[in-house]
């Protein structure tokens, strides 16, 4: 842990009553960091003994560059990002996310078995599924994970499911063409907002059963599409695509866009039945 600024987020932090883990996340956890990438923070805690938020905002005092920075009580953000803090340290940022243990246990349990959900959370608008808690767990490092809670959980999060890959496939494969045939509905009508969100729905189930093809769990909707044009199992052209469908909805060309999607969705069904040949 070489990093001068998880030095510091560590020594700070190990004192703070009910901490029972510190992670780092993010694109710096999967070396995908660039110059720019801030630090993303797990902080995990048990609920029987939770942490303790005013001993966290004294704790990072020293640290911050405005000493009025936010950090909230647990629940504040909603029940599935629960809370955190939006921090600069040098000059850099630093989030600091809060994870309860027996729900992220509970997570870990039910995908498992091909058990998942997917609910509303602000700043998410393609939703929360709950499988970004286990996803956090398998690509996080762990800084401070005294009684190795973080590095058992670990083993529980690979190999990747298969269940959960065929129960994410059935849940998103099918909502692809649903929401194209929805935006074509909204084109119709002119309905530019409608069409929008359904091409986004659209591009995000896509990338939810390309995540599952290839066995890698979708942590954060942002980026997920051109991510997905990365990997082994993929749909050819799928990020200029993606590009060309979101110029062409931003030129009021609709159809052009509804077709480019359509094709995606042919690529998409064209790849799952090549899995499901055997040999």
């Amino acid at each position: 842990m070489e990093d001068s600024v998880l030095v510091c987020i560590v020594e700070a932090l190990k004192p703070v009553g009910g901490l029972s883990a510190i992670v780092l996340g993010g694109s710096r956890a999967r070396g995908t960091a660039g110059p720019a990438s801030d630090y993303d923070i797990g902080l995990y805690y048990e609920p029987e003994a939770p942490l303790d938020v005013e001993a966290l905002r004294s704790a990072i005092v020293p640290l911050v560059d405005d000493p009025s920075s936010t950090v909230t009580r647990i629940g504040e953000w909603g029940p599935w990002i629960i809370g955190g803090g939006w921090l600069s340290i040098g000059g850099v940022e630093v989030d600091f996310l809060y994870r309860d243990l027996s729900r992220v246990r509970a997570v870990i349990a039910d995908a498992r078995k091909g058990l998942f959900s997917m609910n509303h959370q602000v700043g998410h608008p393609h939703g929360f599924c709950s499988t970004i808690w286990m996803g956090e767990v398998d690509t996080c490092r762990p800084l401070f994970d005294p009684s190795g809670v973080i590095a058992a959980l670990k083993g529980e999060t690979q190999p990747y499911p298969e269940v959960l890959k065929d129960a994410l496939v059935a849940r998103f494969g099918w909502e692809v063409d649903f929401a194209i045939d929805n935006a074509e509905i909204a084109a119709r009508r002119g309905e530019r907002t409608h069409i929008a969100g359904c091409a986004y729905r659209a591009l995000s189930c896509l990338a939810q059963v390309l995540f599952a093809l290839n066995g890698r769990y979708l942590i954060n909707e942002k980026g997920s599409v051109p991510e997905a044009a990365t990997y082994p199992l993929t749909i050819e052209g799928l990020a200029d695509t993606q590009m060309e469908i979101w110029k062409a909805i931003g030129d009021g060309e609709h159809e052009r866009a509804l077709l480019r999607l359509r094709a995606l969705s042919s690529g998409m069904h064209a790849l799952l039945e090549r899995a499901r040949t055997p040999g």
